[in-house]
């Protein structure tokens, strides 16, 4: 056990507020994926996503400040979560329009896990920046991020089946962490050296392309006008 310190506090409450502030885009994906599925299914897919997401998180850790070094990775990461959002999009409003579950069980967990490996690279670093090399402060920041994004989701995905508004509202947001992996790839960012106004700029463009995207494969597969 760690010897109590006024730091190891200040370290506690710093990890705890990181996993509040960053668990909120892994939470919007889970949501997205496990609407159309049944009550039982969702609460299962749920689970499964986030007891895999330890084991791949601990496992990142080792590697996540090399990752964001990796020419190309974030690039090819932003990329999947765009198709990962429009076709979560698509798939939300085909359910709501023909009342059929649009994909499977073992799809929306597969999306969850996709999901959570692309996005939580930037959480993994800060939590282990902040606990300095100690391993049982890092194990409680990873940890405790699960249960964060756990229960966020599920009550995301309650809200969305009551507002399906949400659903287009978190679909925008992916769009916007997808673009903000890209831009801050390092090779586009070497190329372009965006200021921050274009990157903001750039974010915005990923959450309307998104929801474009989305608008029109749903129009294409429902038939509506």
């Amino acid at each position: 056990m760690p010897e109590f310190t006024p730091q190891l506090l200040i370290d506690v409450l710093t990890i705890v507020l990181i996993d509040l502030l960053l668990a909120g885009d892994n939470a919007v994906v889970i949501a997205m994926a496990v609407k159309t599925l049944t009550p039982r299914e969702r609460k299962l897919g749920i689970g499964i996503g986030a007891a895999v997401a330890v084991v791949l998180r601990i496992g990142l850790t080792f590697v996540a400040s090399q990752l964001l070094q990796t020419p190309w990775l974030k690039l090819i990461g932003g990329l999947l979560i765009f198709w990962i959002a429009v076709k979560l999009l698509t798939d939300a409003a085909e359910d709501q329009a023909g009342g059929h579950h649009a994909h499977s069980f073992w799809s929306a967990v597969w999306f969850i896990l996709v999901a959570d490996v692309t996005m939580s690279v930037d959480n993994i670093v800060a939590v282990a920046a902040t606990s300095k090399g100690n391993f049982a402060l890092l194990l409680f920041g990873l940890g405790l991020s699960i249960p964060f994004v756990v229960f966020t989701s599920t009550l995301l995905s309650r809200i969305m089946d009551k507002y399906p508004i949400v659903v287009w509202i978190g679909a925008a947001i992916l769009g916007r962490v997808g673009a903000d992996m890209i831009i801050t790839d390092p090779v586009v960012h070497g190329a372009l050296h965006p200021s921050p106004t274009l990157e903001i700029a750039v974010q915005v463009a990923g959450a309307l392309v998104v929801v474009a995207a989305g608008k029109l494969l749903t129009r294409q597969r429902t038939g509506a006008v």
